[in-house]
């Protein structure tokens, strides 16, 4: 589900706008910053901007344009919806969709010059599909190195390669890649990284041994654009980095040179003077230690704030306090302490669950570490319900009335919120 205020299609007078009242702020300048940052390591390999998944959470078509304004040649996604969605934006950048289901509508991909990912089973289908179009297919072979998920066996790989190529003699398709996945790139110290690259240099040679004339070669994500330049080929598929987030445990985003893109935040909507021994939310897990007042936080799991991470942190007026008791569906509670009467100069202040963390306040990481995931997660489930706004976007050419509108929007609060300092 779409909603409206996501979209543009409410006023945005104050106080009449939900984005007002919570949003996921998105940062464009911190995406271009952070394309350059990725494309500086990855030189002279050039980048995929991986945009699957809403561009994980952050807003597929603007970070699209975003990343390719900042110097990414290509775009990847995983589902050819996906990949269509972007080319009804406008956006005619190289781009590859790689994970397909029996029902994907490769003919549709092939219309829109979409460059299909194959692992084998898909070929025939992709064939139907540009007989189907009279255009020929762009596909890009995918081998399993050592992940265990989608891509062709090794043992499948040559007569993958061998019907290929027989179809592209018929002018049906174009083998113009072959791609595979790392799996522990973020554990730079493991050595299935090494075994993997080897697999993968091996099966490039079978397949240009057999004619294949490819134009990219390409195996690296974004903690092995960081860490492995033997693994550049000539494309990078950069997803997380382009986010300002860090693939490597106990190395942050600003040792990376990467600058975090989302700030997720909302108004404290309740301030509440309470009892020695108040109990909170569900299940009455958290008793007050004394006299205090509760803050509430309108944000809940309905909101993609992960029902598990009690004990996140929320920046409220410069200080940082974690929430206590259960997340609900559409809400969470932080305990203030004794300042009395009610919290008033809280009532209505900014909350921030996480953003950049340059004012010490709070990031996504610190809200995967008290969920027991990843940071990856933590942007990526931000629901449709939460507004996203973009901020420091490049002049609108070529985007609709309800881009504009949407690109217009500022970082500001409500104007009668209370800022944080």
């Amino acid at each position: 589900m779409t909603y409206p205020a996501a979209t543009g299609d409410l006023s945005a007078a104050p106080g009449t706008d939900p984005q007002y009242e919570r949003s996921a702020v998105i940062d464009l300048a911190a995406i271009r910053h952070n394309v350059r940052r990725l494309a500086d390591a990855a030189s002279p390999a050039k980048v995929m901007a991986v945009v699957k998944a809403d561009a994980y959470g952050h807003g597929a078509v603007p970070v699209a344009r975003a990343a390719l304004e900042a110097g990414a040649s290509w775009l990847g996604v995983a589902h050819i919806s996906e990949a269509l969605a972007l080319r009804a934006a406008g956006i005619e950048a190289p781009l590859l969709a790689w994970l397909h289901t029996t029902e994907s509508n490769f003919a549709a991909a092939v219309a829109a010059g979409v460059d299909i990912g194959c692992s084998g089973w898909e070929l025939e289908r992709i064939v139907a599909a540009a007989r189907d179009q009279e255009r020929p297919a762009r596909i890009h072979l995918k081998v399993d190195t050592g992940l265990g998920r989608n891509g062709a066996t090794l043992e499948s790989w040559d007569q993958l390669v061998g019907e290929a190529m027989e179809y592209q003699d018929e002018g049906l398709l174009r083998v113009v890649g072959i791609f595979s996945h790392l799996s522990v790139a973020d554990e730079p110290e493991r050595p299935e990284t090494d075994e993997q690259l080897a697999v993968f240099r091996e099966v490039v040679a079978v397949a240009e041994d057999a004619g294949v004339d490819l134009e990219v070669r390409h195996l690296a994500n974004t903690p092995a654009t960081l860490s492995r330049p033997d693994t550049h080929f000539d494309l990078v598929r950069v997803g997380l980095g382009i986010y300002g987030l860090s693939p490597f445990e106990g190395q942050t985003s600003a040792e990376l040179g990467l600058r975090p893109a989302m700030t997720l935040r909302t108004l404290v909507s309740q301030c509440k003077d309470v009892p020695d021994r108040q109990g909170v939310s569900y299940g009455l897990r958290y008793h007050t230690s004394g006299p205090s007042t509760l803050a509430l936080i309108p944000l809940g799991y309905a909101d993609g704030v992960p029902r598990v991470a009690t004990g996140g942190p929320v920046r409220v007026a410069g200080r940082t306090y974690p929430v206590v008791g259960r997340i609900a569906m559409d809400q969470m509670v932080i305990d203030v302490g004794n300042i009395g009467p009610a919290g008033a100069d809280l009532f209505g202040a900014e909350a921030v669950l996480f953003g950049n963390g340059n004012d010490g306040g709070p990031t996504a990481d610190d809200w995967a570490v008290a969920a027991g995931t990843n940071n990856y997660e933590i942007v990526t489930r931000i629901s449709p319900r939460v507004p996203r706004r973009f901020i420091n976007e490049s002049p609108a050419v070529g985007r609709s009335a309800a881009e504009r509108s949407t690109a217009e929007q500022t970082a500001a609060p409500h104007p009668g919120a209370k800022a944080m300092p």
